[in-house]
């Protein structure tokens, strides 16, 4: 049986279109995940849709339809990600489901039994945007900062609330027993240095006569629960949690051997790497393995937002430009573990020098050389000049380190020794006096081919073009190693060119 592995992003909120931050984010896990296919892993890679609480209610109300089918008609547009940035999620959950719906109220169930659920009144000031508490000093002349547009509310109601402060040293000592449990480091000291100053009990539930789109709460049809604690659980419930524990375990893992990676902005810091493993303590479950956390897009200098008109639609960027232009992009543009800024004139010198310059030009010009020189036909092997052991050491820190930017950049950079080679060895010229160019044009093909291989997770449109071109199949699983990565070139083999991989900006 192939090893498990399994992630997941955060499940975005269906209150407006699919936007560019969410995209990187998805973007990032899908990697992640074709990584460990192409590896041999057994992959559960999650994502979906956020569906209940005040936000999404007051949307709907807004548009005048009925909660449901204004999540249904967003929830679509966030599935149909999954054709416009060539995405390979395995499973897209709503939380709107009833088999996760029966799920969290087990979850609730566990507890409540454990002792850690209790009654008291809530009063306190509440974003809506965030559907989260604020305290004064988190608020700018009294709005929240990531959502200056927004009234801040005011809430007064019994609810039902988790006993977070019995977490603090239980969470402590988890960190500390886990030094790597939140990527980037800087990240984890940020959620230990919140923790060590103490925790607040949070609400989990609301009054139903206000606010009836959530999940009933067992044995109390006078509450629906919070929409923070219904929708995290949706990570255990994709799996088919409660009901099959055999593929709960063999994907989320053990306590002794957690499996689950979670991808996650910065803004969700608290509530995936604490609040979250709290609620599986409690629950009796075991943690995430991992919680890897990404920065935010702006955009031209900005933060994006629907007043300022400047929020980035994905959908816009692939239909223009195409979409493993926006993956390359997003990967290798923007700062994986700090804020990014995406801006037009940016991304379209980012398109013209590393991929039409770039990757799509060595391409075209390996191709072309091996065409009219060696008959179209793979020499006979050679030496490797890529130094294809030290290519892949250094592929694989950077994927398992979440160093997207990294990643991009390595990949650049044999494609930048290829050019180079050729720059500086003038095959052209040498097959002009009659000079045997086999040998180097072997190196530079096998050179392409592990650029190809190495671009599968990042850009697998492309990659799979430029194996096509060299007669090698893309569908290769598991049999890696780092010397010839999955396979290597069959001396007398068909090589054609094939079309423009990226186009020039008219």
């Amino acid at each position: 049986m192939n090893p498990p592995f399994y992630i997941t992003t955060t499940l975005p909120y269906v209150n407006a279109e699919p936007h560019v931050g969410f995209a990187l984010e998805i973007i990032q896990a899908d990697v992640i995940a074709r990584y460990h296919r192409l590896r041999g892993y057994d992959v559960f890679f999650n994502t979906g849709t956020d569906e209940h609480g005040l936000k999404i209610y007051q949307k709907a109300q807004e548009h005048g339809l009925d909660a449901q089918t204004y999540c249904d008609q967003y929830a679509a547009r966030f599935d149909a990600l999954k054709g416009a940035l060539d995405l390979s999620y395995t499973h897209f959950i709503r939380t709107t489901d009833m088999h996760h719906v029966r799920a969290a109220q087990e979850f609730w169930t566990r507890c409540f039994a454990n002792g850690d659920i209790y009654k008291k009144n809530y009063h306190v000031k509440y974003c809506v945007g965030c559907e989260l508490e604020k305290t004064d000093s988190e608020l700018v002349d009294g709005y929240c900062p990531l959502h200056p547009n927004r009234e801040i509310e005011f809430i007064d109601e019994e609810n039902y609330f988790f006993q977070f402060s019995s977490y603090q040293r239980p969470l402590l000592h988890f960190y500390k027993s886990h030094p790597h449990f939140v990527a980037p480091d800087h990240r984890l000291q940020e959620i230990i240095n919140f923790v060590s100053a103490g925790l607040q009990d949070f609400s989990i539930s609301r009054l139903k006569a206000k606010m009836p789109w959530g999940v009933p709460v067992p044995d109390d049809e006078e509450h629906v629960m919070y929409v923070w604690f219904d929708a995290l659980v949706n990570y255990i419930s994709t799996i088919g949690w409660p009901n099959d524990e055999k593929a709960f375990y063999h994907f989320w893992g053990t306590p002794e051997h957690p499996n689950g990676i979670q991808v996650a902005g910065k803004d969700n810091l608290r509530q995936q790497s604490a609040m979250w493993q709290a609620m599986l303590m409690s629950a009796g479950l075991p943690p995430s393995k991992q919680i890897f956390i990404h920065g935010y897009i702006g955009s031209e200098g900005q933060k994006m937002s629907k007043s300022l008109g400047n929020v980035v639609n994905p959908f816009d960027v692939v239909e223009r430009y195409g979409t493993d232009a926006l993956r390359y992009y997003l990967l290798g543009a923007i700062p994986a573990h700090e804020d990014g800024d995406f801006s037009i004139g940016r991304f379209e010198s980012f398109y013209t020098a590393h991929l039409v310059n770039g990757i799509g030009n060595l391409t075209s010009r390996i191709v072309t050389m091996i065409e009219k020189y060696l008959g179209g036909r793979v020499p006979k092997p050679s030496k490797d000049f890529l130094g294809a052991k030290r290519f892949w050491s250094a592929y694989e820190t950077s994927v398992l380190g979440y160093q997207f930017d990294k990643l991009v950049e390595q990949i650049n950079e044999a494609v930048g020794l290829c050019d180079r080679t050729i720059s500086e060895q003038k095959p052209w010229e040498k097959a002009k006096r009659g000079e045997d160019v086999s040998e180097l044009l072997y190196g530079l093909l096998e050179a392409l081919r592990h650029i190809a291989f190495a671009l599968l997770p990042v850009l697998p449109q492309t990659a799979e073009k430029i194996l096509s071109q060299m007669g090698i199949a893309s569908d290769v699983f598991g049999d890696w190693n780092a010397e010839t990565a999955w396979g290597k070139l069959e001396e007398g083999s068909l090589v054609h060119k094939g079309e423009v991989l990226f186009p020039r900006l008219s």
